[in-house]
């Protein structure tokens, strides 16, 4: 018979954070412990403790072959010794397939995460914070980026356009709030969605685009026909200058969004049902 008192302790051991962090360690085909470095094994690749790095050019971890899952265990990635001028990514891969990125902290980047060409990658479940241009930019196909948050981004020096979310990809159920810029004329941006032949952007909530000078914001904007814009809320404290949401016309769809405080709630939509918007009283 097992003794209750060992019951109760095991019980607490798989509560506690660190039995959460060290979940995927068991699958791990190593660990990155020391920034910048390079991932050129396939497998899963995880963080256990916080790493920071102060370059200014390249990125603190560079993926440089196919099949490679990042699991930062809820630990973070930090660039902000980098300064405001810092031109490095977070985690980036160029032309390569089925990379993940999943549990990280990363802040203080020109880039968060940084995914250009290649296919079938999946960004889900990050925190990003104070990256200076974008948190996240992901041109590829076959891509998806699902329940990040993404905070504060911006102040790279004279940046006109800094944006929270930036993809050829669908986009589901991201938490993106506040986006500024240091330029005279700030244009900020919350989701910017590139995917041609459509595609899905749903249940996402933008809120804290902050315009300066003769900028305008943009809460969400799709650039190609086909694309379902879906279920998600654009807000702002005060009435801002822009659009909540745009979507190019003819064979777009925007449903059943909700915009509070945006000049033009809703920007050339093809088929517009059940949306609603409302200003500050």
């Amino acid at each position: 018979m097992i003794n209750p008192l060992r019951l109760l302790l095991i019980g607490a051991l798989l509560l506690s954070p660190l039995a959460a962090r060290a979940e995927t360690h068991a699958t791990c085909a190593g660990f990155i412990d020391s920034v910048p470095t390079a991932i050129n094994t396939q497998g899963t690749w995880c963080l256990r403790h916080d790493l920071s790095t102060a370059v200014t050019m390249g990125s603190a971890i560079e993926i440089s072959t196919n099949n490679v899952t990042i699991d930062c265990n809820n630990f973070k990635l930090g660039g902000l010794a980098a300064g405001v001028s810092s031109m490095a990514m977070g985690i980036r891969t160029a032309n390569h397939q089925n990379i993940t990125v999943r549990n990280c902290n990363v802040r203080g980047f020109n880039i968060g995460i940084n995914f250009y060409g290649g296919a079938g990658h999946l960004v889900e479940d990050n925190r990003l914070d104070n990256n200076l241009v974008y948190g996240i930019y992901v041109y590829a196909g076959n891509s998806l980026i699902r329940r990040n948050r993404v905070f504060d981004t911006g102040g790279s020096p004279g940046e006109p356009a800094p944006t929270g979310i930036w993809a050829s990809a669908n986009i589901f159920d991201n938490e993106i709030s506040g986006v500024f810029g240091s330029a005279a004329n700030v244009y900020p941006r919350g989701i910017v969605h590139m995917l041609t032949g459509g595609g899905v952007i749903q249940g996402n909530h933008v809120s804290g685009l902050a315009t300066s000078g003769a900028g305008t914001a943009q809460g969400i904007a799709a650039s190609s026909s086909g694309t379902r814009v879906q279920g998600n809320h654009i807000s702002a404290q005060a009435m801002t200058n822009g659009v909540g949401v745009y979507a190019p016309g003819g064979a777009s769809f925007c449903l059943e969004n909700t915009v509070f405080n945006y000049q033009t709630p809703l920007q050339d939509c093809g088929w517009s049902v059940g949306n609603l918007a409302l200003n500050s009283p």
